[in-house]
């Protein structure tokens, strides 16, 4: 598998903070989530879809025009406004149908930039890595929704007492979000005092949700049990900060993999290629996927049956399997799976939810982690949106909140400043700074100089704000 989830290619720079005009082809979970975050930011946005429905959805709910219709026809992106547009992002459900409204973007309406949603992996195998070059099929950003998915779901195993991680800084920096427990050790401390108790500990909790709503604490602010904290750490500090907060650091030596599809088989050819040799089993309930994926696969044994059967369960080894993988195209499937997993006696169980309104259900049920393929498909786009020198964007919740990574310029109001002196709005907090030296745990003290990398969690609302201290300019040509 290509470490790498999406392919770029770099073109000219241009400069100005003015609104981009963007173009996002398909109304479905990304494109609306996609329109949402840019429509709010004061972009032109224009969604365009084939269907009505989807179109009075977005125009009636958000601040965008619509356009009903088929993406790829030049008639259409015409209306849409193609020919003075600065973006256009295609996520419809159909590969084809984005990359020939790429095509289309380029050829007839000279649109810079170009970003496309392609599922199938052939598309994105390197023997065909000229195929999105400007003479070929001109993308500039190709987002598999897979491959983000599969690194997600590693980088949930890799960590598995916590519901979420994301990694920053180059592997330096980790997100994780960890459920406070009425046992958890810092139960009841103000913040403040976490920071005196572990004056070496490189990890500040930069988000909480409690009864349902999230936002950014402050000193006082203390953790009670049953609320869901997002700290954001140093990797090498975070054996030590999950010690602090209750959780037990696990080895994973034994994992099942319930779907055998593009994500099943991506995660099991990168845990193959790990040095540590796991027991890696994979139920998949199609003879044919089962077959391809059996071929495709040499150390991970592939069963064809029901993911749901408690026997075809016990013989992957459920009882005794430190993590299951519930991966299939179904939500309440990989529910029931993951709970009758834990039932049987697995330890942990991640789970692949498409439907957000799900998500609630997680802590009744007693599954552990979950990936949201809708959220993983938008940071990633985001990531090639934003302004300014922002290296990463992770989308938190129902894009509820953002982690940004970004280069400080020269030009920027934080170069040359004590965090303390710069007007952050209330809803963004710094979790780590990385300098020459290494990363290093923000406080107010800390001077924030030019070429330093900065990560900070903000709340939808302050975004732009905190997009207008980090930028001069707008990187995305």
């Amino acid at each position: 598998m290509d470490a790498s989830p999406c392919l770029c290619h770099e073109g000219p720079t241009r400069t100005g903070a003015a609104p981009m005009k963007v173009i996002i082809c398909g109304a479905g979970q990304v494109g609306w989530q996609i329109a949402r975050h840019l429509s709010r930011e004061n972009n032109d946005v224009t969604v365009v879809d084939s269907d009505p429905d989807l179109v009075r959805r977005a125009t009636d709910v958000l601040d965008v025009q619509g356009i009903s219709g088929f993406a790829s026809y030049p008639d259409i992106l015409e209306r849409a406004g193609a020919r003075d547009a600065d973006m256009i992002i295609a996520a419809t459900y159909s590969d084809e149908v984005n990359m020939v409204t790429c095509q289309v973007a380029h050829s007839v309406f000279g649109i810079r930039r170009k970003i496309a949603r392609l599922r199938a992996q052939t598309y994105l195998a390197s023997a065909y890595s000229e195929l999105f070059a400007r003479d070929h099929l001109p993308i500039d950003v190709v987002i598999s929704p897979e491959r983000e998915v599969a690194n997600a779901a590693l980088q949930r195993l890799a960590s598995p007492t916590a519901f979420d991680t994301e990694s920053f800084l180059d592997g330096r920096g980790m997100l994780m979000g960890l459920n406070i427990a009425a046992d958890c050790p810092v139960v009841n401390t103000p913040l403040r005092q976490l920071t005196d108790l572990f004056s070496t500990l490189r990890a500040v909790v930069v988000g909480i949700r409690r009864a349902g709503r999230l936002f950014v604490p402050t000193a006082k602010d203390q953790l009670f049990a049953g609320d869901d904290a997002y700290v954001f750490t140093h990797t090498d500090d975070v054996p030590r900060t999950l010690e602090i907060f209750g959780k037990a650091q696990t080895r994973q030596e034994r994992i099942v993999i319930i779907g055998g599809g593009n994500v099943g088989r991506a995660v099991a050819l990168a845990l193959e290629q790990r040095t540590d040799r796991l027991r890696v089993r994979m139920i998949e309930k199609s003879r044919v996927v089962a077959e391809e994926a059996a071929d495709m696969l040499d150390r991970t044994i592939v069963l064809n049956g029901d993911g749901l059967d408690s026997a075809l369960l016990d013989e992957a080894g459920i009882t005794s399997a430190d993590a299951v993988l519930a991966v299939t195209d179904d939500d309440k499937t990989n529910l029931l799976a993951a709970v009758r997993a834990k039932e049987m006696g697995c330890r942990m169980a991640i789970c692949l939810v498409n439907d957000p309104t799900l998500i609630p259900l997680m802590g009744p049920l007693a599954i552990d982690a979950y990936i949201n393929p809708r959220s993983t498909t938008v940071s990633s786009i985001l990531r090639h949106v934003r302004h300014g020198r922002v290296r990463e964007v992770y989308s938190i919740g129902d894009a509820e909140a953002e982690l940004l990574e970004a280069q400080v310029l020269g030009t920027s109001p934080l170069a040359g400043q004590k965090i303390r002196d710069v007007a952050f709005p209330e809803g963004a907090l710094v979790g780590g700074v990385l300098k020459p030296g290494g990363m290093v745990k923000p406080t107010g003290e800390t001077r924030i100089e030019e070429g330093d990398i900065v990560v900070i969690f903000a709340m939808a609302q302050d975004v732009p704000e905190v997009e207008r201290l980090l930028q001069v300019s707008i990187d995305f040509f």
